[in-house]
């Protein structure tokens, strides 16, 4: 046991942890994996990356972990820790608790920015629109205060220069009113001139990317996601929340960790609108959880996410059905920043049109990443793919923890996904 071990387990005051048993198979469910044969991987390797996801749950900062990683296509690890609900530090010893399973659904935060982006990158395939289109061609009225520069390559890069919006935006009573939210877009002034600087929308585009699907195709961006992506890959969920008959069945998010440090926190609220624990809380509330939020709502399962990224690793196919264009696939991630700092997240970052891209000697999704793509999300949300590793990994999470030591834990599990993995393609560069 090593000292890290020690120290997550010991009981530190203002530390908001989940109850940890002893014999972790009591929480844990395993899904359908195939033989590795033929993968170029040891099981040894695997093993050693589930050991690496046991103890990043030990932290005791995620009611549950769910996690798929397919390799050359296959499904090599796909297993579920720990509780969906009644688990989390303001539950008490009487709330019933319900395990989770390869069939819990997560909300996937920011990770959703991917899969809103190939929507985009999907009807410009289409060419019911086109990237280098202003958004006020579509909607006129957005077209004030010197936004009616901006393109829709603007909003993907997050060069759109409305990186957040008023605090009164993040009301779910909104939700049922598109049009005010749409109000408040276009009264918004842009902070810097469009295409000039990155910083990061964490909920401005995705908004103004919902509207305009609307008014191009006359449908909203769920019925497009649902029509144009997840039937042809035959899902059961990931789109933007959920029915109401599915909602007790998303895994409940929890605040957990120490408290925020008050940087972060200013930081935070500036991005999201709203702080931590109320982040977390409006992800619980049914309004959230059936609504369309493209930034933010996306409700998804490790398996069905992994598949996603395993259809644009595959040239956009699965099963025999195309859904993209290799090119449209070659064009979302094509680099748009290299190691720019983001002025909202204050890192240097590379962005393709939509999703995140890895780096060399080390980025996002581990070392020597430099051409795999995805997205994080909030917090400790990971899902991308690696064409040099024939990879595709999704690691979703019901703990809201900022800074804490569970951090070594993520990154020592993200750095032995891509040991137990090597490349087995030639660099391009």
């Amino acid at each position: 046991m090593d000292l890290l071990h020690l120290i997550t387990r010991m009981k530190i005051p203002l530390l908001a942890r989940c109850a940890i048993p002893e014999d972790l198979a009591e929480v844990t469910s395993i899904g359908e994996e195939e033989p590795l044969r033929g993968t170029g991987v040891r099981r040894a390797a695997v093993d050693a990356v589930w050991r690496r996801v046991e103890d990043f749950y030990r932290t005791g900062v995620h009611p549950a972990i769910q996690i798929c990683i397919r390799r050359s296509g296959r499904v090599v690890l796909s297993r579920t820790l720990g509780h969906a609900s009644g688990n989390a530090p303001d539950d008490d010893a009487e709330t019933p608790k319900e395990l989770a399973t390869n069939e819990t659904p997560f909300c996937i935060y920011s990770a959703a920015k991917a899969i809103t982006a190939m929507v985009i990158h999907k009807l410009d395939e289409q060419r019911v629109f086109h990237l280098e289109d202003r958004v006020c061609e579509y909607i006129p009225e957005f077209g004030r205060h010197g936004k009616q520069w901006i393109t829709l390559r603007h909003v993907l890069a997050h060069r759109a220069g409305i990186p957040s919006l008023p605090p009164e935006t993040i009301d779910l009573d909104l939700l049922g009113h598109p049009d005010r939210v749409l109000e408040v877009l276009c009264d918004a002034r842009p902070r810097t001139r469009p295409g000039r600087l990155l910083a990061y929308h964490a909920i401005s585009g995705g908004f103004v990317l919902g509207e305009l699907v609307r008014r191009a195709t006359g449908s909203d961006i769920r019925t497009i996601l649902a029509r144009e992506i997840c039937e042809p890959l035959g899902f059961r969920w990931m789109n933007y929340g959920v029915a109401d008959p599915d909602i007790e069945r998303v895994a409940v998010n929890a605040f957990t960790g120490p408290p925020v440090p008050p940087t972060f926190a200013k930081l935070l609220r500036r991005s999201l609108g709203a702080s931590v624990r109320e982040a977390v809380e409006l992800s619980n509330d049914p309004r959230f959880l059936r609504g369309i939020i493209p930034s933010a709502n996306i409700v998804s399962t490790a398996e069905e996410l992994s598949a996603f990224y395993q259809c644009l690793l595959d040239g956009g196919k699965r099963n025999g059905v195309r859904v993209f264009d290799p090119r449209t696939i070659q064009h979302a991630t094509s680099e748009q920043s290299f190691r720019e700092i983001d002025l909202t997240l204050g890192l240097p970052i590379r962005y393709g049109l939509g999703p995140m891209l890895g780096d060399d000697p080390i980025g996002l999704f581990g070392p020597r990443t430099a051409h795999a793509f995805g997205h994080i999300g909030f917090t400790n949300i990971w899902s991308w793919a690696d064409p040099e590793r024939g990879l595709a990994v999704a690691l979703l999470t019901s703990g809201k923890p900022i800074l804490s030591l569970h951090a070594i834990r993520l990154v020592q599990l993200i750095i032995e996904i891509n040991r137990a993995f090597p490349r087995v393609a030639t660099p391009r560069d």
